[in-house]
């Protein structure tokens, strides 16, 4: 089926005769059997459905981290100076402060530092280290960044410094001459966890510390902030990551986290946490400290014991994001989504040398988000250009960027699966772009041609809560494990509304009398719009039923993704 934005429309094939054994071992419905399997659940993954997963940590024999451990033990016994080094983003801060206040609590000699986006640049520099080491650090530890700076590890080894790398970027041979590098990435016997980000990897990290040196420090209580960093550094919600974020949500009490607390109150939100708040309410707060110039403050907020300072930066990180979005808003006006849409490029490469550099990632995110394309967005840092990326699941952007610093088109970058950043000469950005097509344009097919599939077709009368309670067992949704995506036939706009020039509610309702609210994000200007906006008759509608959840008060919503006539 094609739809009016143009994209080819099929139901995902799944094997009845899977369907038919998991509803008899397991007594599932139906939808909820298609769902497991079109997800490739793991045996692990369908025992939580009905049973609550015990998180282990897994990395108790690994190698790396125990030489890491070992070798951190020596510092913390002569209580040398250690100084963290992390990333400017949500994973980075959260990285870097489950370390503070780690180090905090056994009274640990020690620093941080979070590079500024625009001075330092990313991760781990040569330049960088010669400004640190003024600090006199014995052991710098590099959280969710290191895994490239070859040549900034080698000054360390210069001057007898050690290091430790904690990181889940993409990392090639020859790996950067620290001491050890703890990177899921790296060819050690543990590629099979490299969806886990930097926060997930320090957290276990300091989970079999607490046990080497039994410290009382309850780590536990952190696992909120993992989740958190899991959901803003997009991993997918899968496997052991889909265990952090059930055992997160249901150990945490808001009242009792007084930063979450703080930007909850500050945002006029009193629901229940959800990994949509984690995701576009909470994790925008604290990254846009990193995009305008204030990078420290999110690890300021995340580590500090003193809830006037609490209180302060949390305020002081609202404001930034209100301005961050104002300045987004501004941008995206400006650019051509027709030009765009009538190019029709595989992939989207939008270059704007006058945008703030610390907003090009959520550029990007909402031209992916809008196109369902991967988008990459430029702009000049100096002499030199930045971008950032963001991809779709079946087009590993971490791997593409790497695959062009090794081929010296790009002076540095680095990503995983679904977001990258890099530097490019000026003189290289038509050598990028065509290096970009030329890598998509071997993919498969169906990435190509605008092939999509839904999850099912389902009857209006589903609509309703006990059937979206259902399908909820499956969850916590995110990326990795979306919300099912329904074909739904046969129904009428009855009322529309547009919301903040840019998006569609709609009421629709059915032959048998059912209605349901709906919206169409980014709609505006679109085809999917103009329908919404002016069509008569019934439509076909795909989408995905979820929460809308206000004032603790909950009601089913269709996000419409698609028309089909």
């Amino acid at each position: 089926m094609i739809s009016v934005s143009g994209k080819q429309w099929e139901e995902r094939k799944i094997s009845k005769n899977l369907v038919d054994k998991l509803k008899q071992d397991y007594k599932f419905s139906e939808i909820i059997s298609k769902l497991i399997i079109s997800r490739n659940f793991d045996n692990a993954e369908i025992s939580s459905i009905e049973n609550k997963p015990h998180l282990i940590n897994i990395f108790k024999n690994n190698s790396d981290f125990n030489q890491s451990i070992n070798l951190l033990c020596e510092s913390i016994n002569k209580k040398e100076n250690i100084c963290i080094l992390g990333d400017y983003d949500v994973d980075g801060s959260v990285a870097t402060s489950l370390l503070v206040n780690f180090f905090q609590h056994i009274k640990q000699p020690f620093f941080y530092y979070i590079p500024d986006r625009v001075k330092d640049g990313y991760g781990a520099s040569k330049v960088l280290f010669e400004k640190l080491i003024k600090k006199k650090p014995k052991l710098i530890i590099m959280v969710d960044c290191g895994s490239t700076s070859i040549e900034a590890l080698d000054f360390l080894n210069k001057n007898k410094i050690k290091s430790i790398i904690i990181d889940h970027h993409e990392i090639n041979k020859p790996y950067p001459k620290a001491n050890i590098i703890i990177n899921p990435k790296k060819d050690n016997g543990y590629i099979e966890y490299n969806y886990l980000c930097a926060s997930a990897l320090v957290y276990f990290f300091i989970d079999l510390l607490i046990k080497k040196i039994e410290s009382s420090f309850d780590i536990k209580k952190y696992l909120i902030h993992v989740l958190l960093a899991t959901v803003c550094d997009v991993m997918p919600l899968r496997k052991l990551n889909r265990f952090i974020s059930i055992s997160a949500l249901e150990n945490f009490d808001i009242n009792e986290n007084e930063v979450f607390y703080e930007l909850y109150k500050l945002s006029n939100k009193n629901n229940k946490i959800n990994i949509g708040d984690l995701g576009f309410l909470i994790g925008p707060i604290l990254n846009s400290g990193g995009r305008l110039g204030k990078s420290s403050y999110a690890t300021e907020l995340l580590t500090s014991n003193k809830y006037d300072v609490i209180k302060k930066r949390a305020a002081e990180l609202f404001f930034l994001n209100q301005k961050r979005r104002e300045i987004e808003t501004t941008i995206i006006n400006e650019v051509d989504f027709k030009k765009i849409e009538k190019e029709n490029k595989d992939v989207i490469i939008y270059y704007n040398p006058i945008i703030n550099e610390g907003l090009i990632g959520i550029i990007a995110a909402r031209l992916n988000d809008y196109f369902n394309k991967p988008a990459i967005v430029i702009t000049n840092s100096n002499d030199n250009l930045k971008g950032s990326a963001r991809s779709i699941i079946d087009f590993n952007i971490g791997q593409v960027i790497k695959k062009a610093l090794d081929k010296k088109i790009i002076i540095s970058g680095g990503g995983h699966n679904m977001a990258a950043g890099f530097t490019l000469d000026k003189d290289k950005l038509k050598t990028f772009e065509n290096f970009i097509y030329k890598d998509y344009s071997t993919k498969s097919d169906s990435i190509r041609n605008n092939f999509f599939t839904y999850d099912s077709e389902i009857s209006s009368l589903a609509l309703n809560k006990k059937f979206f309670n259902d399908i909820k067992i499956i969850g916590p949704f995110g990326t990795g494990n979306p919300l099912p995506t329904f074909l739904i036939k046969d129904l009428k706009i009855i009322k529309y509304n547009i919301i903040k020039d840019k998006h569609i509610s709609t009421i629709l309702k059915s032959k048998t009398g059912f209605s349901i609210k709906s919206i169409c994000f980014n709609s505006i200007n679109t085809k999917i719009g103009e329908y919404l906006l002016g069509y008569k008759k019934n439509l076909n509608f795909v989408g995905q039923i979820n929460e809308n959840i206000w004032n603790n008060k909950s009601s089913l919503q269709l996000t419409i993704k698609d028309l089909i006539l």
